[in-house]
């Protein structure tokens, strides 16, 4: 069963101050408008409708918070590159977005979804470049891998890796690539062990993987650690580096 079954919606935030408090680690997805990003929360999470899947780009104007248990939580970002959105909501997604990235002190790491038929646009390097300043984790998911033949497949995730590995993005080991496919729920493990590592979750804890096939194991409890929370204070290299807004809907 998936790792993260029991996921479920928690709340939705439109301002910094409403971030959740007993928040101890999160996972942020990230990525452009229609790259796939709610079908593969969805899938990561075995439910059909967690996230919602809109035929309109840019629906998600805020942060949607799911919570996986004992203060951990996934965190859906609007997508970018939604030039139909109107300038005041274009903004107000900028004046959340660059704070909450840049500064969230529980913000394990960002999974950064790109079509694997359209990868590495400017925006999603962008967004890359811009969030390596964190010094934080990326995990990029490859969607739609099921609509490219494995030659194809073997190709993009070569050309990914090579362009993220450039010295002057400055990612280091930080970044890793994967293919990923919503209908075909391919990439899930993969993408299952690196979101399990972020949050410090073992698949013992998940009551829902038995040690054995006939019998059910009991999910063994997480120790809770004290939540930081999100500061706002501001280093004069942060200050600098929030110049330079993230990607969003331009």
């Amino acid at each position: 069963m998936p790792l993260f079954k029991h996921a479920v919606f928690h709340t939705t935030v439109a301002n910094l101050g409403d971030l959740p408090a007993d928040s101890v680690c999160e996972v942020a997805f990230a990525g452009r408008s229609n790259a796939g990003k709610s079908s593969a929360i969805n899938t990561l999470a075995d439910h059909t409708r967690l996230a919602f899947v809109s035929k309109t780009p840019g629906r998600t104007q805020h942060l949607n918070y799911f919570r996986l248990g004992d203060g951990r939580y996934w965190v859906d970002l609007p997508g970018y590159g939604f030039a139909k959105a109107p300038v005041e909501i274009r903004d107000q997604w900028e004046g959340l977005l660059a704070p909450y990235l840049m500064h969230r002190s529980p913000l394990a790491g960002l999974v950064l979804i790109m079509d694997s038929r359209h990868p590495l646009t400017e925006l999603d390097l962008q967004m890359i470049d811009w969030f390596a300043q964190t010094g934080k984790p990326i995990h990029v998911l490859l969607s739609k891998a099921d609509k490219l033949t494995r030659n194809e497949q073997a190709r993009v995730v070569r050309e990914v890796k090579a362009s993220l590995a450039d010295p002057g993005r400055r990612l280091g080991e930080r970044c890793s690539v994967q293919l990923f496919s919503s209908l075909k729920h391919s990439g899930v493990e993969e993408a299952e062990r690196v979101l399990a590592g972020w949050l410090g979750i073992a698949p013992a804890e998940n009551a829902d993987r038995p040690a054995k096939p006939e019998a059910a194991g009991k999910a063994a409890r997480p120790r809770k650690r004290g939540a930081m929370g999100w500061s706002a204070r501001t280093s004069e290299k942060m200050r600098a580096a929030q110049k330079q807004k993230p990607p969003v809907n331009r």
